[in-house]
């Protein structure tokens, strides 16, 4: 192990402390004001709040995944730097909607064969993707953007250009595909606090996507196909 790689580590693990440390102080706030009642009550099991924050820190831990294995792996100084600003930030983010849920005494992640993104219906009226290419007024199974099994092994195997133009077409699709739950989450959830971090979620994806889509043209390689 280089230097390098036990350098990054290590902050990464400051990281998640910091933002273990951060939630736990969100939550002491959020219990004192939900112990208040009314508008401040938590959100109900059914709720955009609840939904998003179940499937967004989901589809989170899957990029703090690939930008771990990008990280460790690539000889790329540029691309290690974007990985580990992806993986800190998503881990910390992921943190904080963890936090969110304890307090609502809510499962942090959704219940096996539920489904995803059935929070963004509206009474099934408001048509969202379906993860394959379509639409859905329902709960979808795979969450757009999201890589598979093989997909993940695959990157995990490869090292050099290889390995940075997967990561890149992986991570630019994977942040792509979330960014609906975030902008309708930014519009329509309850709570202010969720509202404001969907809204810093979309400003800062779409900031990264851009650079990501240019980063692949430096490379002579093309996006894979929209989520």
């Amino acid at each position: 192990m280089t230097s390098d790689t036990r350098g990054s580590r290590t902050w990464v693990l400051v990281a998640a402390l910091v933002a273990v440390l951060l939630v736990g102080a969100a939550a002491g706030m959020l219990i004192t004001t939900a112990r208040g009642g009314g508008e401040d009550a938590p959100p109900s099991a059914d709720s955009v709040d609840v939904g998003f924050a179940q499937d967004m820190r989901m589809h989170h831990l899957q990029a703090v995944t690939m930008a771990g294995i990008e990280r460790d792996r690539t000889a790329d100084p540029t691309l290690r730097g974007l990985a580990f600003d992806i993986e800190s930030t998503q881990l910390a983010q992921a943190s904080e909607m963890a936090g969110w849920l304890t307090v609502w005494v809510q499962p942090d992640l959704p219940a096996p064969g539920a489904g995803h993104m059935g929070w963004m219906s509206e009474g099934g009226t408001h048509a969202h993707s379906n993860g394959e290419g379509g639409t859905t007024t329902g709960a979808v199974q795979r969450m757009p953007g999201m890589a598979s099994t093989d997909e993940l092994n695959k990157l995990r195997k490869l090292s050099g250009a290889e390995l940075d133009v997967l990561f890149l077409q992986l991570m630019l699709r994977h942040h792509e595909g979330g960014l609906e739950m975030a902008q309708y989450a930014a519009e329509h959830a309850a709570k202010g606090y969720v509202r404001n971090l969907a809204d810093k979620i979309v400003k800062s994806q779409e900031a990264e996507t851009s650079m990501m889509k240019t980063l692949l043209s430096q490379r002579g390689a093309q996006p894979l196909p929209s989520p």
